[in-house]
């Protein structure tokens, strides 16, 4: 496939495959008669996995050792895994540490839901109930 299709299909931009190609992310495409870069669909598989490093935080560094690893070989397995498993470790703490975060926040939103609450009954106002969703009602 033509760069422009790899693009569409890959959700990059055309500059961005050339410029990981360019760093060593991806390798070199094989160039038909007129000089164009010509991929194979399994590349597709390549670019999801890089985005998947690089949406967990993964450094571009790290992406690039682990691309220079994959190029080598079945010899770098070992070596692959352990990147692979430290950067799981750095995902997992993350994920602990927006856990974490997320309950700070709901403790806050649901304070200022008991807030309100208080205000309404102290001010002999009935408490309001949300409305539900559901079908318009014609009457």
């Amino acid at each position: 496939m033509k760069i422009g299709e790899l693009a569409k299909r890959s959700g990059l931009t055309a500059y961005t495959i050339r410029y990981y190609e360019q760093i060593g992310l991806l390798p070199l495409a094989d160039k038909d008669a007129s000089g164009q870069r010509n991929y194979d669909a399994s590349i597709l598989t390549w670019i999801e996995f890089l985005g998947r490093l690089k949406s967990t935080g993964m450094p571009i560094r790290e992406m690039l050792r682990y691309a220079d690893l994959r190029q080598k070989g079945s010899g770098t397995d070992a070596e692959r895994r352990a990147l692979l498993v430290a950067h799981r470790e750095k995902v997992r703490a993350h994920v602990a540490n927006l856990q974490a975060n997320l309950l700070v926040l709901d403790a806050k939103i649901a304070g200022y839901a008991d807030a309100e609450k208080r205000i309404e009954i102290e001010n002999g106002q009935p408490e309001r109930k949300p409305l539900r969703a559901g079908r318009a009602r014609t009457f």
